[in-house]
C-alpha cells in the first residue's frame, strides 16, 4: 500500500508542479504583456500630447506650445525605437515604417509651419491641414497597437483560465480516485480489524487474522497480536502475584503460630542447660545443645517467612553506600572463610535514596550468596559507580535520571543458564534440602523494586556470577 500511496502522491505532486510551472510561465508572459501595455500606453499618451500641443500652438501661436510639441515628438521617436520589437510581436510591424515616415513628415511640416512668413495665411492653412492629417494617421497607428495588445492579453487570459480550470478538475478527479483507492485498500481492512477486535472482546478468538498483504497492515496486526500475547502473559503474572500475596498471608499466620511453641521450647531448653549438671545425666547436655541449635534454625526460618510476608513502610533517606557495605561485611565476618578475599571498590560520595535497613538486608543476602558460591577460597568483588540516563543495562529499568549501580561478583562456578530465568522467583533454590528456602534473592528483588530500581543476574566471562542492581540517587547529591 505504501508504494501505491507514494505513486498517487507523486502523481498529484507532478500534476501540481506542472500546473505551477505553467502558471509561473503564464505569469511571466502576463508580466511582459503588462510591461508592453505600459509602453504602448505611454506611446499613445505621447501621441495625444503631441496633438494637444499642436492644437494649442495653432490656436494661440505660443512658442512654448511649439517647444513642447517638438519635445514630445522627440520622445515619441525614442519610444518607437524601444517598442519596435513589441510592435512586431503584436503583428503590426509593417506599420512601424509608415509611422516613422509619418513622424518625419509631421516634424518637417511643423518646422515649415513655424518658418512661414507673417501674412502668408494660405501657406499656413495648407500646412495646418497636412499636419492634422498626418497627426490622425499617427493616432490611428497608436490605437491599432493598443487594440492589438488588448486582444492578445484577452486571448492569454482565456487560455490561462481554461488550463487552470482543467488542472483543478484533474486534481479533483485524481484526489477522488486516491480517496477511493484508500477506502478500498485501507478502510475495508480497518473495518475488518474493528470486527476482529470486537470478536476478541467477546472471547470468540484469541488473535487477529491477517487482513491484507500490505506491509503496514501486516505490521499493525502483528503488533496487535504481540500485544495480546503480552497482555495474556501479564495476566498470568498478575494471577501469580495474587497467589503470592495469598501465600504471604498464609505464611504470616503460620509463622506467628510456630513462633510461640518455638519460643517455649527454646526457653525450656535454655533453663535445662543452665540447671543441668553434666555429671548427673551424661550425654543429655549434648542433646539439649542440639535442640537449642535447631530452635535457632527454626526461628531463623520463621523470621525469613515473616520478612517475606510482612509489608513494612519504606523509610526513604540518603544512605552512605560505602559505610553500609562495610557495616554489612562486619556482620558477615564470622561466615567468611579464611581463603575468601573480599574487595570493596566504592567511592565515598555515592549516596542512594533508600531505606537503610532494607538496603542492608539486600546487600547482606547478595554478599552471603557470593561468599557461599566461592566456597573455601576465592574472590568476592563489590563495586559501585554512578550511571547516566541511557547507559546500558541488561533489563528494563523504571528509574529515570542518574542512578547508582552496585555490582557484586564472585569467582565461583557461575549461574547455570537454565536457572537464570527463575533466580528471583520465591522459594526457588539450587541448594540442597535444608540449606536454604529460596527467599534470599526474591527479597532482594522486592527491596530493589520498592526503591524504584532494577536488578539483573548473569555470568561474567571467566569470573563466575555477577549481580547488578541500580538505585536512584538521593536528591541534591553532586555528580
Amino acid at each position: 500500500m505504501q508504494n501505491k500511496l507514494r505513486f498517487g502522491y507523486l502523481l498529484v505532486a507532478a500534476l501540481t508542479l506542472a500546473v505551477s510551472g505553467y502558471t509561473f510561465a503564464q505569469s511571466r508572459v502576463l508580466e511582459q504583456r503588462v510591461l508592453l501595455g505600459e509602453r504602448i500606453a505611454e506611446l499613445f499618451d505621447t501621441v495625444l500630447e503631441i496633438r494637444r500641443f499642436e492644437r494649442n500652438y495653432f490656436l494661440h501661436g505660443q512658442a512654448t506650445d511649439q517647444a513642447e510639441n517638438a519635445r514630445y515628438l522627440q520622445a515619441l521617436g525614442g519610444l518607437l525605437d524601444a517598442a519596435e520589437a513589441d510592435f512586431r510581436r503584436l503583428g503590426i510591424g509593417d506599420g512601424v515604417g509608415s509611422l516613422r515616415a509619418s513622424l518625419a513628415s509631421y516634424a518637417q511640416w511643423m518646422r515649415d509651419y513655424v518658418a512661414v512668413a507673417p501674412g502668408d495665411e494660405a501657406r499656413r492653412d495648407a500646412l495646418q491641414a497636412q499636419i492634422r492629417e498626418v497627426g490622425k494617421r499617427i493616432v490611428g497607428v497608436a490605437e491599432v497597437a493598443a487594440g492589438a495588445e488588448r486582444s492578445q492579453v484577452q486571448v492569454l487570459l482565456a487560455s490561462f483560465r481554461t488550463v487552470l480550470v482543467a488542472a483543478i478538475v484533474g486534481l479533483a478527479l485524481l484526489m477522488i480516485g486516491i480517496g477511493q483507492a484508500l477506502s478500498w485498500r485501507l478502510v475495508r481492512p480497518l473495518k475488518r480489524l474493528e470486527e476482529g477486535v470486537a470478536a476478541i472482546q467477546a472471547g470468540r478468538r484469541e488473535t487477529l487474522p491477517w487482513l491484507s498483504d500490505d506491509r503496514e497492515l501486516v505490521a499493525v496486526v502483528g503488533a496487535f497480536n504481540q500485544l495480546l500475547q503480552e497482555l495474556r502473559q501479564r495476566q498470568r503474572h498478575l494471577l501469580r502475584a495474587e497467589k503470592l500475596a495469598a501465600l504471604g498471608t498464609l505464611l504470616s499466620g503460620v509463622a506467628h503460630e510456630l513462633n510461640n511453641p518455638l519460643s517455649n521450647i527454646w526457653s525450656s531448653c535454655q533453663i535445662l542447660l543452665e540447671e543441668l549438671d553434666e555429671a548427673q545425666v551424661p550425654g543429655h547436655r549434648g542433646l539439649l545443645l542440639q535442640i537449642d541449635g535447631q530452635c535457632e534454625r527454626a526461628r531463623a526460618i520463621v523470621r525469613s517467612l515473616l520478612d517475606f510476608a510482612r509489608d513494612r513502610p519504606v523509610q526513604m533517606q540518603p544512605v552512605d553506600l560505602r559505610g553500609l557495605i562495610l557495616e554489612t561485611l562486619a556482620f558477615l565476618k564470622a561466615e567468611v572463610p579464611a581463603g575468601v578475599r573480599i574487595e570493596v571498590e566504592i567511592p565515598t560520595d555515592l549516596r542512594p535514596l533508600g531505606d537503610r535497613r532494607r538496603l542492608q538486608q539486600a546487600c547482606l543476602n547478595l554478599i552471603r550468596n557470593a561468599v557461599q558460591a566461592v566456597g573455601a577460597s576465592g574472590l568476592v568483588r563489590i563495586a559501585a559507580h554512578r550511571t547516566r540516563p541511557g547507559d546500558p543495562f541488561p533489563v528494563a529499568c523504571p528509574g529515570a535520571g542518574d542512578m547508582i549501580e552496585l555490582l557484586v561478583s564472585d569467582s565461583g562456578p557461575g549461574i547455570d543458564a537454565a536457572v537464570l530465568p527463575r533466580i528471583f522467583d520465591p522459594f526457588f533454590t539450587t541448594k540442597e534440602v535444608g540449606h536454604g528456602m529460596g527467599l534470599g534473592l526474591y527479597i532482594v528483588y522486592q527491596i530493589v523494586d520498592e526503591h524504584g530500581g532494577c536488578i539483573s543476574a548473569g555470568n561474567a566471562p571467566g569470573q563466575g556470577a555477577v549481580l547488578r542492581l541500580r538505585l536512584p540517587v538521593a536528591a541534591g547529591e553532586g555528580s
